[in-house]
């Protein structure tokens, strides 16, 4: 919800600077708009354009990057609770307990990503969890083995059992986004002195006020894209959770 009302607080902002600049068109005089001063405000604007434009495809990368790392955070993450659930189960009857418990942890992990809500995936480092998490680890390292397999069992457990739990923190660290809001509000500014200069060089008629509407969507939509992408646990565009539930349904058997 937030994004979209960044999105549309954008999207006025634009095409509202490109009214302005039309409207500013027939209020200035003359020797305002003759050909020289047109030719330098085109300049300073194509200026303005071309950094936008670099900043706007570093930031569209960086928020790609940010999806995908999340993205594979998440699926390394399924494919370690399984292993750690396959080497509790060949431990023996005795890490039964750890088994059931990592499955309802991993069940209530999930059940909180998918719930596509801010402030239940906010609880997923809240004392309550955390406390969880540690209890499992302190079972884990309870467990008394007495063969040799057994202790290369639990050392296996031990060691996939830090890689899960990195795995998780890394996702959650991605659960805020990276992009610093100040960028994009400078990025804003630019767009909105790029359509006002737009604006100001444009005739008056519907075809040009459509095509400005479509530009001006265009542009918000690209950085509600950036939003989106740089949150990858919320929002419309939002990581594939398949894996994590392909892997709590091979749990325990």
């Amino acid at each position: 919800m937030a994004h979209l009302l960044i999105f549309l607080l954008i999207f006025a902002s634009v095409f509202g600077c490109a009214l302005l600049g039309m409207y500013a068109r027939t209020r200035l005089p003359d020797h305002h708009l003759d050909d020289d001063s047109a030719s330098s405000i085109k300049l300073a604007a194509g200026l303005i354009a071309t950094i936008a434009a670099l900043v706007l495809g570093l930031l569209i990368s960086s928020a790609k990057s940010s999806y995908d790392a999340v993205d594979g955070d998440l699926e390394r993450n399924a494919v370690n609770v399984l292993r750690l659930d396959r080497a509790l189960a060949q431990y023996g009857p005795e890490a039964q307990p750890l088994r059931d418990q990592l499955k309802r942890n991993y069940a209530n992990w999930l059940g909180m990503l998918s719930s596509n809500e801010r402030e239940r995936i906010d609880t997923l480092d809240s004392p309550t969890v955390l406390r969880m998490l540690s209890d499992f680890q302190s079972g884990l390292v309870a467990l008394s083995p007495t063969t040799p397999l057994q202790r290369q069992l639990r050392h296996r457990a031990l060691k996939i059992s830090d890689e899960v739990f990195t795995a998780r923190w890394l996702a959650l660290m991605q659960k805020s986004g990276t992009i610093p809001k100040t960028l994009l509000l400078v990025l804003t500014l630019w767009l909105c002195v790029i359509f006002g200069t737009f604006g100001l060089f444009a005739p008056r008629n519907h075809t040009v006020l459509f095509f400005f509407l479509l530009c001006a969507l265009s542009a918000s939509g690209a950085i509600f894209v950036i939003l989106e992408m740089d949150t990858p646990l919320t929002g419309i565009v939002k990581v594939s959770l398949a894996p994590m539930r392909e892997a709590l349904d091979l749990m325990g058997q």
